[in-house]
This record gives structure tokens, C-alpha cells and sequence, in this order.
């Protein structure tokens, strides 16, 4: 008997594996393939805009794959680093071989953690409650709390053309029949569609016509634990290319042999991410498209061709890749595909990412409607916590919007729902400049102490890092700079316009050409890179802040108005007959959740308030 049995052994199980066992829960990770925990089928590498600060937040809130992810990768970088500190994200490179290695042996020696092979097919169900899993082969494993993180498994069918192909990535056998359960049992079932591009061999490329892109000379980390143990000058380059109008014509000419233009596909696949043709299709006017060469591992030879995914057939896809500048004589390692698989609505997802139809049923990653290794892995984590706390009958952890891009994520997924694969991005967090790169840790520790998943050693160093925080908050707001004749030709020879009155550092900073850097011309600041980059957003974009913060206000005072689960909103007079559907179909905890539903108009929220006050005085 298991305190919590995790189906599936990709970002989303691992996270919520790892966490569940961390916290001293008997836990047990079923997979179809143990060699394939922490695979990375589709790109190499992990972060990117909006999803490095989701691995900032898994590592905040003691997970894995940030500190996993530092010492597989073979470049990173800060992109967006020249804008400003709401859209900045770290992505990394991480070798495919070292990555999944790497989880694999941490895994294996995590206390309180059991690995099992094995097809999970259908649940243990007592009374609406589960109470564990069937393997393919019949046997029943018991278990409290069950969490599904199936990815692209349930019913996955590859499709390169008119070739249908049922089977997991790289061919893995798939789920045949827990998602025909899922439904019998009541849940809404939706179908999605993602796809990979070509792997190219490394020695058939001519990277002397293309644009070379190396990482930072900047060391950097994912994880808030570790500091950088990379050599900066080995880090591997990517490279930059572009598509042509041969390219474009090719796939015009071709469209309806792809799986998604010629019928042969019927899952939705993601707006954001789109296969190449799509986007020939949706941006017709664009003359080309900006695609990476991106090394997979150190370990083979295989280049991955990003942003050109494609369900073309392979003899298109020999000559769509060869039209390419610098591809012209490509050797084509592994050819394109779509996968389409089995997903369940998110709308009938609690926040706590525990189903509203099966009790004790969690779910975590692609099975919610998502895209992506991190968004999988940010569910993951808050699925492994919330199974716990469950187990030992707390209330849940539930990240607001204010909270982390995870409880953006979350809340997207529950209240909004999909019907394509969700992608995280910077425009979807309204608190965006609060919800930093720089900043997860501060953020998200608490919670995660409260939580039991980071260590006592862990917390003591947050906390020594928010007291060198306030330490030299109030060092430049208390000295001030003397204008003496040296201190006048340091700003001159800066081109900086000298103050005409003896500021303090503080004021000074507010400055928009004067960074932290500069002002240790003048003071002596021994404090690390981390505490120095945290203060001097703080300072010079204080007015910002606080502002978003009223905004938070407004919110909070939202989210605490809770709405209760016996509610019938048939009862409600006056709430019109769209929000009467949609807030009994999404059932919301709060007013602020009810606000975010699509169809609830303002006045509908206005009815509704009124009759929380006078029925349940709320």
C-alpha cells in the first residue's frame, strides 16, 4: 500500500515523485520505460521566455529539474536581457544524454521512493474515490492518492503524412485503454495534437552561412543551491538560419499531404508552438521564418532543427530541409512528426490539481492540456505537494496569480480551460514585474518551508540572503555620495550629468543611466551578484512595484471572498443565464476566480457578491 502512486515518468512525474518522497510520503513512480524518466523528446533544452522563470520556481519550491538542468547543459544564456526585468528568462542546453542520466541516478537513490515498470490501464475505484491503478497485465496496485502525468501516451498516434502510427515518442507503446476508463468514470476526454522537427547530422551541415549564437560569458543558475560549476569558454553554439520563398513553395505545393492540412490528424494542436507549415499557412505575407540548429549532446551527432516541425511526409521533408541555406546536402537523422493523444479537460481540475469528479485522483502535465517540459514539471510539483498535504488532511497549497507564473498557469487551466496546448508566456501574468527571474526564491521559500520539501540549511540561506537584502537597502539609503573634485571627474569621465546636491545612493540609483556597478566607484558594496541585482531592481523600479502590489491588494481582497461549494447558482436572481452555466460547470473557490471566467461579466460578479452577503454573510 503506497501513500501516493505517480503514473508516468516524465518533467511532471519526476517532479511530483521526487517531492511527494521528499516529504516523507511512501511513494511509488509506475512508467512504461525506466530508461526513459526525464527523456526529453522534443527539444533540447530546457527555460526559454516565461518557462526559465517556471524552473526558477520549481527550484524555489525544492524541485528538481533547475539543478538537474545546471549540470546537464552545454550552453545558457539570459534572453531578453537588454529589456527589462519582467520578461528576462534563463534557457539552457541540456544534453539528452546527461539530462535524462542525471534524474535517472537521482531518483534512483531518493529515500522513501520505489520504481516500477510497468502500463498503467485503468484505476482502483471505491465510491468516487481511488484507491489505486491496474497494470496492463491485471495486477492492482494500491495506493491513497493517485497522480497521472501520462504526456503524449494516452492513445499517442505518430503521423509523418498519411502515415498513421500508434505509439508514445520514439515508438514507445502507448496507453490503449486508461483514457476509455477516464471516461467511463466521467471524465471529459479532448484530443491534441503536438509535433518534433528533424534531427540533422552534425558533419552534412554548412555552418559558415549561418549566424553563430553562444551563450552568455555571464555564469548563471537555474537553482538558488548551486553555484556555477561550468566552463564558459566550452559551451557549446547554436546557430541561426532562415526559411525562403523555395521553402515556402515547397509547402504550399505539398500542403495537403500534411497530416494536419489533409485530414489525416484530429487533435488541436498549439497555437503558439506551430508546425511550419501552419505557420506558411497563418503568415503568408512573412517572406521567412527565423529556425536554430541546436546541438542535442555531446555524445552524438544529431542537430535539432527548431521551429520546424512538420507532419510532412519524409520525401518533403527531404527537400523542405534541403532548400534551406547551409542544408543544402543535409543528412536527415530522424524525420519530423506529429503525435496526437488523449487529454482531459482541465475545467474539471481543482486548483489543488486534484480531479472534481474522482477523489484523491490528481493529475499533472500534458494530460491537463499543456505544452512543454517545464509547465509539466511546474504541475508536477504542486501536485506531489498537494497529494501530501492531503494525505495529512492540511489544506493545499494553491499559488495565486500574484503568487508565481505557476499559479498563473494553474489558474488558466481551471477557470479558462483549453482546447489546444497551453503555452506558458510573459503576456499571460498580469503581476508579471513581480513575478521575476530574480526573484522566485523570495517569492516561494516560505511556502515551500511551510511545506516541508527544502531543508533547514536551504531556508537559513534565504533567509541570510533577504537580510543582506535589507542590509544594503539601507547602506545606500543612509550614505551619501560627497562631490568632492574626483568624484565629479569619475561621473565625467562616465558621461554621466554630475548631481548638484549630495544624494544618497539610494536617490542616486533611482537614476536611469546610474546602475549599481557605477555607484561602487564610490562605496564599497561586498555583497554577492545576487543580492546586488535584487536591490537594484527593487530601487530603480520601486514606483513600478508598488503600484502592481495595490493592484495584488485589489486582488487578495478578491481572493478572499470564497465561494461555497454547496452554492446554487440557480438561486442566484438576476445572474444571467450564461454565468449561471459556466460558474456551475467551473465551480470557482473565490469571487476573483469567478471574475476570470469567460462569460461572468462584472455585473454578473456584482449579483452574485450581494447574494454571498446576504445568504452565507460573505
Amino acid at each position: 500500500m503506497y501513500d501516493v502512486i505517480v503514473v508516468g515518468g516524465g518533467h511532471a512525474g519526476i517532479e511530483a515523485s521526487h517531492i511527494a518522497a521528499k516529504i516523507g510520503k511512501n511513494t511509488l513512480l509506475v512508467t512504461g520505460n525506466i530508461k526513459n524518466i526525464g527523456d526529453m523528446p522534443c527539444n533540447p533544452s530546457i527555460g526559454g521566455t516565461a518557462k526559465g522563470i517556471i524552473v526558477r520556481e520549481v527550484d524555489a519550491l525544492g524541485g528538481l529539474m533547475g539543478h538537474i538542468a545546471d549540470i546537464s547543459q552545454i550552453q545558457i544564456k539570459m534572453l531578453n536581457n537588454s529589456k527589462g526585468p519582467a520578461v528576462r528568462s534563463l534557457r539552457a542546453q541540456a544534453d539528452k544524454i546527461t539530462y535524462p542520466k542525471n534524474m535517472q541516478d537521482t531518483l534512483m537513490k531518493m529515500p522513501n521512493l520505489t520504481i516500477k515498470e510497468a502500463m498503467i490501464e485503468d484505476l482502483i475505484l471505491e465510491d468516487n474515490t481511488v484507491k489505486g491503478v491496474v497494470t496492463s497485465d491485471g495486477t492492482k496496485i494500491s495506493g491513497t492518492m493517485v497522480i497521472l502525468t501520462t504526456g503524449t501516451y494516452l492513445k499517442g498516434n505518430i503521423l509523418v503524412g498519411s502515415e498513421n502510427t500508434p505509439g508514445g515518442p520514439h515508438g514507445e507503446a502507448r496507453s490503449n485503454h486508461l483514457s476509455d476508463q477516464l471516461k467511463e468514470y466521467g471524465l471529459k476526454i479532448i484530443r491534441l495534437k503536438t509535433g518534433t522537427p528533424q534531427r540533422i547530422k552534425k558533419d552534412s551541415i554548412d555552418f559558415s552561412v549561418m549566424q553563430e549564437e553562444k551563450g552568455d560569458k555571464t555564469p548563471w543558475t537555474f537553482s538558488f543551491d548551486y553555484n556555477a560549476s561550468y566552463d564558459i569558454e566550452k559551451q557549446q553554439s547554436c546557430y541561426l538560419l532562415y526559411t525562403n520563398e523555395n521553402t515556402h513553395k515547397i509547402i504550399r505545393d505539398n500542403l495537403k499531404k500534411s497530416a494536419m492540412y489533409g485530414g489525416y490528424a484530429t487533435g488541436v494542436g498549439p497555437r503558439y508552438c506551430p508546425s511550419i507549415e501552419d505557420k506558411i499557412v497563418r503568415f503568408a505575407d512573412k517572406e521567412r521564418h527565423q529556425l536554430f540548429l541546436e546541438p542535442e549532446s555531446l555524445y552524438y551527432d544529431d542537430w535539432y532543427l527548431q521551429g520546424f516541425s512538420t507532419s510532412m511526409p519524409r520525401d518533403v521533408q527531404e527537400r523542405m530541409v534541403h532548400s534551406l541555406k547551409g542544408l543544402e546536402n543535409a543528412v536527415i537523422t530522424k524525420y519530423a512528426y506529429a503525435i496526437e493523444y488523449d487529454a482531459i479537460d482541465p475545467l474539471q481540475i481543482k486548483p489543488s490539481l486534484e480531479n472534481k469528479v474522482i477523489n484523491n485522483l490528481f493529475t499533472a502535465g500534458q494530460i491537463n492540456g499543456t505544452s512543454g517540459y517545464e509547465e509539466a514539471a511546474g504541475q508536477g510539483i504542486i501536485a506531489g505537494i498537494n497529494a501530501s498535504l492531503k494525505l495529512d488532511h492540511k489544506e493545499p497549497l494553491i499559488l495565486k496569480r500574484s503568487d508565481a507564473y505557476i499559479g498563473v498557469l494553474i489558474d488558466d487551466l481551471v477557470t479558462k480551460g483549453t482546447i489546444e496546448p497551453y503555452r506558458m508566456l510573459t503576456s499571460r501574468a498580469e503581476f508579471r514585474l513581480i513575478l521575476r527571474h530574480d526573484n522566485a526564491d523570495l517569492r516561494l521559500r516560505e511556502y515551500a518551508k511551510k511545506c516541508g520539501t527544502i531543508s533547514d540549511e536551504q531556508y537559513r540561506r534565504f533567509q541570510k540572503k533577504k537580510e543582506e537584502i535589507s542590509e544594503l537597502t539601507n547602506i545606500l539609503k543612509e550614505k551619501h555620495i560627497s562631490l568632492t573634485a574626483d568624484n565629479k571627474k569619475i561621473f565625467e569621465r562616465n558621461n554621466i550629468q554630475i548631481p548638484t546636491s549630495n544624494l544618497s545612493f539610494y536617490e542616486l540609483l533611482k537614476r536611469p543611466e546610474i546602475k549599481l556597478s557605477f555607484l561602487e566607484n564610490f562605496i564599497d558594496l561586498n555583497f554577492s551578484n545576487e543580492v546586488k541585482e535584487q536591490v537594484e531592481i527593487s530601487i530603480k523600479y520601486e514606483g513600478y512595484i508598488k503600484k502592481t502590489y495595490k493592484e495584488v491588494e485589489k486582488l487578495v481582497k478578491l481572493e478572499e471572498k470564497e465561494i461555497p461549494d454547496d452554492i446554487n447558482y440557480a438561486k442566484v436572481l438576476n445572474l444571467a443565464s450564461e454565468a449561471k452555466q459556466k460558474l456551475e460547470k467551473i465551480r470557482p473557490k473565490t469571487i476573483a476566480q469567478a471574475s476570470r471566467i469567460s462569460g461572468v461579466n462584472p455585473v454578473d460578479i456584482s449579483v452574485l457578491s450581494v447574494y454571498l452577503k446576504k445568504e452565507y454573510n460573505k
